[in-house]
């Protein structure tokens, strides 16, 4: 049996919860109760301090363990305290930087990110140790030593400067996905457009799910000049104008109280035109 990396739920299909039953689910003895509670507090972005102190605190959890000894209900709790962001959760989520499921590790890295948790920086750059030759594919499982992908997203978002030479290469990767997610971290901390042009060669990939993640990454740093290789790349209009949201956004902020710049006019022409 192989853990998924990921676990989500159709709002639609879920049974209906308050934030009182939710947290009331937490303390559960019916360990699926408190995944599932841990997951909609998360999705429904309860901020209360009640909520955020729990899932702190469910990201100890030892009762909630997998046959090959993950912890699914710190995972969900993880991913959740990253969207609720609230800095409060940061010590927590550094800590489960070490936990021994990789998953785990993985979440936390990913709302260290969402976070921008500046403290964090130190703890994700242990997760190199051993640079891009010790990044290789853990025998039997789907996934390699570190969450490399989350954690070099993380210090990129976060602008870790110091990470810059432990990030480039990893440019040179044999994973598709661990590239893309150095070059977004390398324009993040260089605002180099090399970088950002290697992720627009990325968009002719014949793998749709690369494409789809690399339209999200150029969206995601704002790089400008994607705009149009983003319009008319090969994956479903969601995904594009998504990432054209991303480039608009950091146009915005970067014009702030100033006039609609043509970037942004062009911008918004080309997502009417995906509509």
């Amino acid at each position: 049996m192989i853990e998924p990396s990921t676990e989500e739920f159709s709002a639609e299909n879920a049974p209906p919860l308050t934030t009182e039953q939710a947290l009331a689910n937490l303390q559960s003895p019916d360990t699926s109760l408190r995944y599932y509670a841990a997951w909609w507090l998360g999705k429904f972005r309860v901020k209360s301090s009640e909520a955020v102190d729990a899932l702190i605190a469910a990201l100890e959890d030892e009762d909630d363990r997998t046959e090959l000894g993950g912890y699914p209900l710190r995972r969900n709790a993880a991913r959740a305290l990253g969207k609720l962001g609230n800095a409060k959760a940061v010590p927590g989520l550094i800590q489960c930087l070490e936990c021994s499921d990789f998953y785990v590790r993985e979440a936390a890295a990913q709302s260290l990110e969402m976070l921008r948790a500046d403290s964090a920086v130190s703890a994700l750059l242990q997760l190199l140790d051993g640079g891009a030759a010790a990044a290789v594919q853990v025998p039997g499982r789907p996934h390699l030593t570190q969450p490399y992908e989350a954690v070099i997203k993380a210090l990129g978002a976060i602008g870790a400067t110091e990470a810059i030479p432990l990030i480039q290469p990893f440019l040179e990767h044999p994973v598709p996905r661990v590239q893309c997610a150095a070059a977004r971290a390398m324009y993040q901390l260089t605002q180099d457009p090399m970088y950002g042009e290697r992720l627009v060669k990325m968009l002719d990939n014949s793998t749709l799910q690369l494409r789809r993640v690399t339209i999200g990454d150029l969206g995601a740093i704002g790089y400008m000049a994607s705009s149009d290789a983003i319009a008319n790349a090969t994956v479903e209009n969601s995904f594009k104008l998504f990432a054209l949201k991303g480039l608009l956004e950091h146009q915005l902020k970067q014009d702030f109280d100033a006039p609609l710049c043509d970037n942004a006019i062009k911008v918004m022409n080309l997502m009417d035109s995906l509509l």
